[in-house]
């Protein structure tokens, strides 16, 4: 969904509707429903719903006061201290400034959708006036419920806990939501929200109240999400984003992206130059970063994408042991550094180990809240998914779990498709020992590939060792009495490299038998400088791999775009991030065509296109090779054991 403006919430018009806020905390009254009263819910947890339910000395209006309750709460946990402990103050702080943020959001819809002339009016308005004004009442108490949730959410959940199941667990739902009136709105969830916290078996510790605002809150925004379709008069809050003032909060609509609430994951700082061999894999993550630094966080775009040379879903894969973890952590390294020097927020957020679930469901669930966050356009964001044939398993191999088929579902749909936006600022990275396990459609994803071979050469291996006993020589000086190589400097192999032509001069014919007979056979019918050699190229090839397709050619396209853009960015730039990092996105555009067309100089297409072509179908039949060898190998395997366990048994 596209908003097409963007409205400042500012601190000092917050400021004036404080007053108001803490007055709700300090007391509202709320009139329970007899459906509410009454509501069984699957019969989960009696006393919860019971003790929710329960009427106030015999009339229905209750009279609550969260603030009251807070200091209770305060009493009953932690009697010794003096001071409001910090998780009460922070929740209590967060719920007042949520109430001050619906209440702005409410203001700001009442102007918007016409609803103020029409409550200023109200006694002389006609039978279709009065059902707009009821309509748009319930739009806008909706909206501000939405917004107050969303803030406090915002506010509290990256210092909740990781794992709020066992809150979740106690948590029995929110018995109403009212839409009828603001008024309404904000006493009905306050007076639930109280009652929850009163219950001896909610809050056993001060955490507890933070943890259980979140999973309240966030109920409520389920409850919203799943009825905001029965609102009418909704299009000024779908074309809009408000973004408060000095802060990294914004609300568009009614998306729940929860921007701030993925929290960036600690990582071991690692340079790329400590890393052995891996010339390939190195020069990608150096090519990433500053890819992902030209980003421009104002127009919500990247230059490079423009160009063709971005890759929003790119793999790395190689033999276990080259490195894949080190390698996650360098590119990382490297991003965090150079945004922090630009003032530019950096998430790294790898997929949790966790995420397949045992429940029906659960998995795209966490799926889905694992991908969100990668649609913030405030961040750069890197997303790695290490050992990703565990989540992304081909789906129609025996035995892979409805969770998996769950998890690449919803991969597939953020990725491509209706759901996905990529601005530029995202790269969620697949890293595996066995790519011929990770799912097809998961793999025609994929716009870059890698390879992470390790060290290859005599210096990989002597830089390797030294790495290691140099920590020896550091602390006893003697102790390592073996001699230098004569010529070779450590280390010296280990920099990055100019540019993938570098490290690709050497491929001129495929490697893998079938690509390399298939490649033979098109040469006699065309010259390879001819466009009908690719064309009768990619025929042949479907013959031998069914499930190559138009998607494979249009990886080729974008591997050989990468390659069009495969220049540095001047060191300069980074030393002087005003020179470009900092200049508008269209000054950044014209500066890298600049860049792009002096580097397209030395340069041949057609030779670009033939290596890239080559190093996509190797890729493709190392693939296909090496499944059907895993499978050949185990099959021979068993007959091995089948034979021997005869020849023991006719023994015996």
């Amino acid at each position: 969904m596209e908003h097409n403006s963007t409205f400042p919430i500012k601190q000092n018009e917050l400021d004036m509707l404080r007053d108001e806020a803490t007055t709700y905390l300090k007391s509202i009254q709320w009139e329970q429903s007899q459906r509410a009263k009454s509501k069984d819910n699957d019969a989960k947890d009696e006393s919860i719903l019971l003790y929710l339910s329960r009427a106030n000395n015999g009339s229905n209006v209750n009279v609550t006061s969260v603030s009251k309750t807070i200091l209770a709460l305060k009493k009953r946990l932690l009697p010794e201290s003096v001071a409001l402990p910090i998780f009460l103050n922070q929740t209590l702080y967060a719920v007042q400034e949520g109430i001050v943020l619906g209440t702005w959001i409410k203001d700001s819809y009442y102007d918007a959708s016409g609803l103020s002339s029409l409550s200023e009016n109200k006694s002389a308005l006609d039978s279709s006036g009065r059902r707009e004004y009821e309509s748009k009442m319930h739009t806008s108490t909706a909206f501000m419920l939405f917004a107050l949730a969303y803030k406090i959410l915002h506010d509290l959940k990256p210092h909740a806990s990781e794992d709020l199941s066992v809150m979740k667990q106690k948590f029995a739902g929110i018995p109403e939501v009212s839409f009828l009136t603001p008024l309404k709105g904000i006493s009905c969830q306050l007076f639930y929200y109280d009652k929850y916290l009163g219950h001896p078996e909610i809050i056993k510790s001060d955490k507890d109240v933070l943890d259980f605002t979140v999973v309240y809150f966030e109920a409520l925004i389920e409850e919203i999400q799943l009825r905001k379709s029965s609102l009418e008069y909704t299009e000024t809050i779908v074309d809009r984003t408000y973004k408060l003032e000095k802060s990294e909060f914004s609300i568009s609509g009614w998306d729940n992206a929860f921007s701030g609430t993925a929290k960036s994951i600690e990582f071991n700082k690692i340079q790329f130059e400590q890393i052995v061999g891996n010339k390939d894999a190195k020069h990608f993550g150096r090519r990433l970063t500053e890819r992902l630094l030209s980003y421009d966080i104002e127009a919500k775009k990247n230059p490079f994408q423009e160009l063709g040379g971005f890759m929003p879903v790119f793999m790395g894969y190689g033999i276990p042991g080259t490195g894949k973890s080190m390698l996650i952590a360098a590119i990382a390294t490297r991003l965090k550094e150079h945004a922090d020097n630009l003032d530019i927020p950096f998430l790294f957020h790898p997929m949790p180990d966790t995420l397949i679930s045992t429940f029906q469901g659960g998995s795209a669930e966490k799926m889905v809240e694992w991908m969100k966050p990668l649609q913030d356009p405030t961040k750069l964001i890197f997303a790695p998914i290490d050992d990703a044939e565990n989540n992304l398993q081909e789906r129609t191999t025996q035995g892979v779990s409805a969770g998996v088929k769950e998890v690449i579902g919803v991969f597939l749909r953020y990725t491509e498709g209706a759901y996905a936006v990529n601005y530029g600022n995202s790269s969620i990275g697949l890293f595996t020992n066995l790519p011929e396990m990770l799912d097809k459609a998961v793999i025609s994803r994929v716009q870059g590939r890698f390879k992470i071979d390790g060290a290859r050469s005599e210096h990989d291996f002597v830089d390797q060792d030294y790495i290691w006993w140099k920590k020896l020589q550091d602390t006893m000086p003697d102790f390592v009495n073996m001699k230098d190589p004569e010529v070779y400097k450590y280390l010296s192999e280990q920099g990055l490299a100019n540019s993938m032509g570098e490290i690709l001069n050497t491929i001129d014919v495929p490697s893998e038998t079938r690509v390399h007979e298939t490649f033979d056979k098109v040469e006699k019918l065309h010259e390879t400088t001819d466009h009908m050699f690719y064309a009768a190229l990619y025929k042949e090839i479907q013959k031998i791999f069914p499930f190559f397709s138009s998607r494979d050619v249009r990886n080729i396209q974008s591997a050989i775009s990468l390659r069009l853009t495969d220049f540095d960015l001047e060191q300069d730039w980074f030393e002087h991030p005003e020179t470009y990092f900092k200049k508008n996105y269209e000054t950044k555009f014209n500066m890298l065509q600049e860049l792009m067309k002096s580097n397209m100089k030395g340069l041949n297409f057609s030779d670009i296109r033939r290596q890239e072509v080559i190093r996509y179908l190797d890729n493709v039949a190392t693939i296909a090779d090496t499944d059907f060898k895993r499978q050949v190998d185990s099959r021979i395997n068993q007959m091995n054991i089948d034979s021997k366990a005869r020849e023991l048994f006719g023994n015996k």
